[in-house]
């Protein structure tokens, strides 16, 4: 009986257990049902909405969200998408939110245009640029100071966010074309700087294209489209001439650039080698311009030694004595035939060499000193008087010595032929003019490639259809004002020659230049005035002893203690740089006395000029080899280049200590200050850097 009852609570028990199993396993199996459908239904609603980073996971009543949301309004988006499906109290909030990037700064651009009416400035500028760089007001006062007396029109805003480290010296740079441009708009970026502007010539748009390349600053792109209007030229003028000397133009003008191409293939065609200048201008008598004149050069070559002119619908062929009658006639018939209606021909054979014919003769002599002789003889005395105060009016300041007589037998139309030659002659450097009854001739020197051509124009306007001259002026590369600039590397090799040889000397500790210096500087001013426009970088270094912060600024105001001396002897300095490096740019060992001997010192640091033409890039750094100042003990600075055996000036290896034992010549200490050096910095001690 007892196993029987203990067999039935056993039992009784056993069945307990396995329906609390079955319930457990039911209500799980219920469970597992409840959350996937719930998943489901949730997952389902964040596909509907295209909500695509989301996580959902059920456990238990709870729901859990993963995932990381663009940004806080779409996460609040999803968790108010499932409390409103199912009792907000079960859902779990384990949503990030993508980190918030910080704004981008604005493309900062300052537009500057500058017409008759004055200046206008559009863009957008940093408001708080950094030291040295132009806030809005300082660039409003500024380019106000440009146009005095015109109000300026300022419409630029700012945005509170950092300034690129190109910025300031693209919109310095930007301020300085706007000064030299008279009509110019002016597009700064950080990294671009696009100048447009018309000038008022060719030779002026040469000259300021140069000026600006020399200020380019280095990592900022400049692209110029300087244009100069066409001339208006009366008469309108060609003159091609074939004889012993070879094929030339005298002078060649067109109307557009299509004619110009054409009349230059005509000339390579016919002979020209030399390289020709053809000016583009307003004027021309026909449209028909080009077509005349490759006939007229086809002509010239094919009799070999002729002289053609074209004076605006005028045109007069002269052939050489050595041309036969038949060929003359045959080409000038040809010619008359071909020429456009509106040009009238006037052809001559020579029969015999051009002489002298008499008495009939009057010379003016233009001397490399400015003196003006006039000689030979003249109609009556009020010529004479004319001719004399036309020729201290043609070459003003020049001496001018006029022993002429007169002769009431000279030919008809003298006055006129003396006082064209003495126009065309004030155009030359230096030069003669003969003038005789069959001819004008005008030679001599000049320094502008123009000067032929205005000087046919002048003759050919003044002396009409069929009249003889010659021209025979020579370009001289010397005198051109453009042409003879030397350039930057010239111009740093100049500078190496002299302080290659000579120091530069401070006060000990200080920024102060000593007195013994004003030869050096005096002899550096004397060159970079010549120079052109330039960006240089006035570089001080002290050696490592001291404090870092002390031998930046003592290095700082030395360098600037340079350019206040250059600047007080009337050097332009606009784009010179006083940069302090303090010990960060050592060139030899600072452990060593001559190592920090050499590690003290000035450099002169060429930037640019950038590369020309279309591009206009700015030029990156290039460091002068030998073009270092080094500040020995007792502050005297002194200057490390050498020489090879070719004569090239280099830089001692780094380590390698100057000698200046030789060197006993001074430099100067400026005369004029306009910006005081900056001060030494309190607790600097002499003996902290020298």
């Amino acid at each position: 009986m007892h196993i029987r009852r203990l067999s039935s609570t056993t039992l009784a028990l056993l069945a307990f257990i396995l329906a609390a199993a079955f319930l457990t396993t039911v209500a799980f199996a219920a469970a597992l049902v409840i959350e996937a459908r719930t998943e489901k239904v949730i997952a389902g609603k964040f596909a509907e909405s295209e909500i695509d980073w989301v996580g959902v996971r059920a456990d238990g009543l709870q729901l859990i969200l993963t995932g990381t949301a663009p940004n806080e309004a779409a996460r609040f988006r999803a968790v108010n998408m499932v409390g409103s499906l199912i009792d907000s109290a079960r859902v779990r909030d384990n949503l990030d939110v993508t980190p918030a990037s910080a704004v981008k700064a604005p493309d900062f651009s300052v537009q500057m245009l500058r017409t008759e009416d004055g200046i206008q400035l559009i863009g957008l500028m940093p408001a708080s640029p950094g030291e040295g760089v132009m806030t809005k007001p300082a660039l409003a006062d500024a380019a106000a100071l440009i146009t005095p007396g015109v109000e300026l029109k300022n419409f630029l805003e700012t945005a509170n966010y950092p300034a690129p480290s190109t910025w300031g010296p693209a919109l310095d740079f930007g301020l300085a074309a706007l000064g030299r441009l008279e009509r110019s708009k002016i597009s700064v970026g950080a990294t671009l700087v696009e100048v447009t502007a018309i000038s008022d010539s060719e030779t002026e748009k040469r000259a300021l294209e140069t000026e600006l390349r020399g200020l380019a600053p280095a990592g900022v792109r400049v692209l110029l489209d300087i244009s100069a209007p066409r001339p208006v030229i009366t008469p309108f003028t060609l003159r091609f001439v074939a004889d012993a000397d070879g094929k030339r133009f005298d002078s060649c003008s067109a109307d557009t650039e299509r004619a110009r191409s054409q009349i230059l293939a005509a000339g390579t065609q016919a002979g020209v080698t030399d390289t020709t200048v053809c000016t583009i201008g307003l004027g021309t008598p026909t449209p028909r311009w080009a077509e005349a004149v490759t006939l007229g050069i086809r002509a010239v070559a094919e009799l070999g030694s002729a002289t053609i002119t074209f004076s605006d619908a005028d045109v007069t062929l002269l052939a050489d004595n050595t041309v036969t009658q038949s060929a003359f006639d045959k080409v000038v018939g040809e010619l008359e035939t071909s020429l456009p209606d509106a040009f009238s021909l006037t052809s001559t054979l020579e029969k015999e060499a051009s002489v002298a014919s008499g008495p009939a003769e009057f010379t003016a002599t233009l001397s490399e000193d400015g003196k003006v002789e006039l000689r030979g003889r003249l109609t009556d005395a009020m010529q004479r008087q004319a001719v004399d105060a036309f020729a201290r009016a043609a070459f003003e300041g020049a001496d001018v010595l006029t022993a002429t007589r007169v002769d009431e037998t000279l030919p008809e139309g003298w006055p006129v032929r003396v006082l064209a030659g003495l126009e065309a002659l004030a155009e030359v450097e230096y030069g003669s003019l003969l003038v005789r009854a069959d001819t004008v001739e005008v030679s001599g020197v000049t320094g502008s490639m123009e000067t032929r051509r205005k000087i046919t124009q002048i003759l050919s306007g003044k002396l009409g259809q069929g009249q003889t001259f010659t021209v025979k002026v020579r370009y001289d590369e010397a005198l051109d004002p453009i042409a003879s600039l030397p350039t930057p590397e010239e111009c740093a090799a100049n500078v190496n020659a002299v302080i290659a040889k000579t120091k530069i000397t401070f006060t000990p500790a200080s920024a102060e230049l000593t007195t013994d210096a004003r030869p050096v500087l005096d002899a550096l001013a004397a060159i970079l005035t010549t120079c052109p426009p330039m960006q240089m970088e006035i570089g001080g270094h002290t050696d490592s002893q001291g404090s870092e912060d002390g031998n930046k600024s003592l290095s700082q105001a030395r360098a600037e203690a340079v350019l206040l001396a250059l600047q007080g002897r009337r050097v332009d300095t606009s784009g010179m740089t006083a940069v302090g490096h303090g010990e960060a740019v050592p060139i030899a060992d600072n452990e060593t006395e001559e190592g920090r001997d050499a590690n003290r010192r000035i450099e002169f640091v060429l930037l640019g000029p950038p590369p020309v033409a279309e591009t206009g890039g700015a030029g990156g750094e290039a460091r002068l080899e030998g073009l270092t100042v080094v500040v020995p003990p007792g502050d005297q600075t002194t200057v490390t280049p050498t020489a090879d055996d070719t004569g090239a000036v280099v830089t001692p290896a780094a380590g390698t200590p100057p000698d200046f034992s030789g060197d006993t010549s001074p430099s100067v200490a400026p005369t004029e200050k306009t910006i005081r050096p900056l001060p030494r910095p309190e607790g600097l001690k002499a003996e902290d850097s020298e």
